[in-house]
């Protein structure tokens, strides 16, 4: 097994594109922001395939994190991501 390299953030708090280009999505951290939903990631825009979907509760202070094993999801295009209503996104990619 490898270890990403040149590991870099990104943020969002509304829905668009998070990273524009190819990367592996090695974690996020996550605030619900109040509104119960799922945060999307897709590969290559707003219709593009779904590589990640994560239920949130109506919690507005309570951030969680995930750290995904291995290198990590691989997304081809750019990383857009779907956000519930007063949610945020912090991404790291590799």
């Amino acid at each position: 097994m490898t270890t990403l390299t040149n590991v870099f953030s990104a943020h969002r708090d509304a829905t668009g594109t998070i990273y524009s280009g190819a990367a592996n999505l090695a974690g996020y951290q996550a605030l619900a922001g109040g509104t119960a939903g799922e945060i999307v990631f897709r590969d290559g825009g707003s219709g593009g395939t779904i590589r990640l979907k994560i239920n949130i509760p109506a919690n507005t202070n309570n951030p969680f994190s995930n750290l995904i094993p291995g290198n990590g999801i691989r997304f081809t295009s750019d990383i857009h991501v779907t956000l519930p209503t007063s949610a945020s996104v912090t991404i790291f990619c590799g």
